[in-house]
């Protein structure tokens, strides 16, 4: 009876403990099923598919009128699920003639198509018409198929959305556009410097994936993509090819090292042409160095030359030492501190006027002004020209050239800076000091920027400062012109750069150039930088070429340039012929004298 008893209450117990099992596992069913089901239902989702970015279409590069420099364009990356290919020859050998522009070879897709990758990246870059006509062509040839042909079938071939960046123009004012990387980020030049403005905002979209790898043609938008802004350039595309076809043609006829040409109004800084050559092709970028896509009118820093005693002769003038009219006993040749300075041509000691000295462009006329100024004085006035400092283009990579302080000057510093050697300017720099005797002694920033407009192409113009700094008077601008025009006349060093009908100003540079390499002088920088009308400037264009080879003047060899261009963009701008010209101003005392006879 007892044993009984003891087996009713064990035989109890285990039904209780099975009823106590019973009810938790029936209460985590629930808890699964009511509870927690949409948590297991996300988080098979979310390992059953893959988030990627969507590129956004870059904002397009435009010229003044809104043609575009580099857009953005629809195209397809083709991908492959390798498990779904059944003959990998064959789906390489008709998969090649679509992709040739891609760059890859029919041995290439083969090794691509072949494994066991469910997603793998054929070629990028593919235009939307030979994604659509492979895709046509691809479901021909399956449906042409017999029943005992089906293993060779294409199968598993899949495109995805994106967007290749493209230069309609070429090489056309690629060293100011630059190029992107193949990220689509800028890579150089505006596309680098504006990468923010133009990359726009990405999108995101949705894959399905097996086993971790991504499912071709499985792409679903969850957010689209916002283009960025387009970038409006100040530079006209007309003026810019004639530039660059000028600049071109004048760096292969004398074997230069390099040549730039910028055309620039002097009132507002914009920038209407910017040539440099040689140049590249920003569509195919794969095999340049560093140095082939720089920019030199920014980046490259160049002893001036004679173009520098522009400078050193308005300051006199402004500070009331010299006129236009002042005579001076000129040598070939002068000492100073142990260096003799010679003229680039041998002559008797000669009686030049300040015009004289600036129209035959002699080193040794130019010191005795220098030093009527001083060392002090001189330098503040290269400081105000914007000598040394950074001319605000917003070009990136933009160097403020050299220009040592006072106390670090050593005894030659003071006559060779005066004539335009010992110190150091980028084309942009010299561009901007004849822009501001052009502006009546105004010195206004350079830009390439117009404005932006955003997606529905809205323009917002750029915000520019447009007072300028005032650098030396109007009156004393004004002279500087008159004075200038002399440089192209009969007598001048660049009568090439004349213009018929037309006043034109300008001076002239022939430097030794700098070598870094060797720390020493080798070859030579030739320049012109003159504007027009002379009168009534509306227009200034720097030519600049390095390292020529034979001829080396800056009149033989940018007199011409100027001429071409300068031409070309009084003409496409409608500017109206000059009326009679002044009184050519005395070059020597003989011309003094008979003007004051008279």
């Amino acid at each position: 009876m007892a044993n009984l008893k003891l087996f009713e209450r064990r035989l109890i117990q285990l039904v209780l403990a099975f009823v106590i099992f019973a009810a938790a596992i029936m209460g985590q069913l629930v808890r699964v099923q009511t509870v927690s089901a949409n948590g297991y239902v996300q988080r098979a989702q979310s390992e059953m598919t893959q988030t990627t970015t969507l590129l956004a279409p870059r904002g397009a590069i435009t010229d003044s009128k809104g043609d575009p420099f580099a857009r953005s364009v629809d195209s397809y990356r083709i991908v492959v699920d390798q498990k779904m290919v059944t003959n990998p020859t064959k789906t390489a050998e008709f998969l090649a003639p679509y992709l040739t522009n891609s760059g890859v070879t029919a041995a290439e897709i083969e090794n691509k198509v072949t494994g066991k990758a469910r997603w793998f990246e054929i070629a990028k870059s593919v235009k939307p018409a030979v994604w659509k006509q492979m895709k046509i062509d691809i479901s021909n040839f399956n449906n042409s198929l017999k029943p005992e042909n089906m293993d060779q079938r294409i199968l598993g071939i899949f495109a995805e959305r994106m967007y290749t960046r493209e230069y309609p123009s070429g090489h056309l004012v690629a060293s100011l556009l630059g190029f992107t990387k193949d990220d689509g980020n800028g890579a150089a030049g505006l596309e680098s410097a504006w990468n923010s403005t133009l990359s726009g905002i990405n999108g995101q979209a949705a894959i399905a994936t097996g086993f971790g790898t991504r499912i071709p043609g499985s792409q679903q938008i969850k957010n689209e993509a916002k283009p960025g802004s387009t970038l409006r350039l100040t530079i006209d595309r007309d003026i810019q090819w004639v530039a660059e076809k000028s600049i071109t043609d004048a760096v292969k006829r004398s074997s230069a090292l390099s040549g730039t040409v910028i055309v620039m109004d002097p009132k507002t800084g914009e920038i209407l042409a910017h040539a440099t050559a040689p140049t590249f092709d920003p569509n195919n970028t794969k095999k340049l160095k560093l140095s082939d896509f720089s920019n030199p009118s920014v980046q490259e820093v160049y002893e001036p030359g004679s173009t520098g005693k522009v400078m050193t002769i308005a300051a006199a003038i402004e500070e009331n030492l010299v006129k236009p009219t002042t005579v001076f006993s000129v040598p070939y040749k002068v000492k100073r501190f142990n260096s003799v300075i010679k003229d680039h041509e041998f002559h008797q000691t000669q009686r030049l006027t300040t015009t004289g000295i600036l129209a035959v462009s002699s080193n040794t006329g130019t010191i005795m002004i220098g030093e009527n100024l001083g060392s002090q004085k001189l330098y503040d006035y290269l400081r105000k020209f914007g000598i040394g400092e950074s001319t605000n283009s917003g070009l990136p990579g933009e160097s403020a050239g050299l220009l040592a302080p006072v106390n670090k000057w050593s005894g030659t510093s003071l006559p060779t800076i005066a004539f335009g050697q010992g110190y150091s300017v980028t084309a942009m720099q010299a561009t901007q000091v004849f822009a501001t005797i052009a502006n009546d002694g105004v010195r206004v920033s350079p830009t390439v920027i117009a404005g932006t407009a955003d997606a529905s192409g809205r323009f917002t113009p750029a915000k520019r400062n447009n007072k300028g700094v005032r650098v030396v008077s109007s009156e004393t601008a004004k002279t500087m012109r008159l004075m200038m025009e002399s440089v192209v006349s009969p007598n001048g060093t660049a009568p090439t750069a004349a213009i018929k009908g037309y006043r034109v100003a300008g001076k002239t540079g022939t430097a030794m150039r700098h070598d870094s390499s060797c720390n020493c002088y080798s070859g030579y920088t030739a320049s012109f930088i003159g504007f027009a009308p002379a009168d009534n400037p509306k227009y200034v264009i720097n030519v600049t070429i390095q390292r020529p080879q034979g001829m080396h003047w800056g009149g033989a060899l940018g007199g011409p340039v100027f001429h071409d261009v300068m031409s070309f963009v009084l003409q496409s701008k409608a500017i109206a012929p000059t009326g009679g010209k002044p009184k050519p101003l005395a070059l020597n005392e003989a011309e003094v004298k008979r003007d004051s006879a008279a």
